[in-house]
């Protein structure tokens, strides 16, 4: 078994963040993980890129081949699409549908939805809404675990622990709202 994952966003969407959760739980389930982030000029709302590899076997090395991502994970569609070359004809395309406007010339929203449409497996999700019903709208991000979750070899369970170890230090309350927030966004699925 392998998962190759490309994750993608802007500076401050918590791709790095994701990557590591994913990470840990892999990690906490057995598995075999290497990763790898471009971070650019992510503090200026630029570009962030995490490959992560997961396995039950040896892993090469820490990029994912173009052509061979099983899943894609982005924060905003734009990002999403800058990536495709890498995911694989079977692979998911999983993506906040909510843009991140940073450049001058951003194409039209629709235009976007309609490329992401174009792939055989794809979701989109509203992450921004579910994360407020969450109620914690920085949540965006466990929003798009729990949307990748059935993607990937990693338990429910085992992620959402993850999740609460990560948050609990800094307040219980946050932890239960970013545990809501990946229950909500892994029913966007069903």
């Amino acid at each position: 078994m392998k998962c190759d994952c490309i994750l993608a966003g802007v500076g401050g969407q918590g791709v790095l963040s994701i990557a590591a959760i994913i990470a840990q739980a892999a990690a906490a389930e057995g598995l075999g993980v290497r990763q790898s982030e471009v971070h650019g000029m992510a503090q200026r709302g630029g570009a962030v890129l995490a490959h992560l590899r997961i396995s039950d076997g040896p892993i090469a090395g820490d990029l994912v081949p173009q052509g061979a991502a099983d899943l894609i994970i982005s924060m905003e569609p734009l990002e999403s699409l800058r990536y495709v070359r890498w995911l694989s004809p079977e692979g998911a395309l999983i993506t906040a549908v909510e843009p991140f406007v940073n450049i001058p010339a951003y194409p039209d929203p629709d235009d976007l939805k309609t490329a992401i449409a174009s792939f055989p497996v794809q979701r989109t999700v509203e992450a921004l809404a579910l994360a407020k019903e969450a109620g914690l709208s920085r949540a965006v991000n466990m929003v798009m675990v729990g949307a990748s979750s059935p993607f990937l070899p990693i338990g429910a369970e085992t992620l959402e622990n993850i999740i609460a170890a990560q948050f609990v230090a800094k307040d219980p309350a946050i932890a239960e709202a970013n545990i809501k927030a990946f229950r909500l966004g892994r029913a966007q699925n069903n």
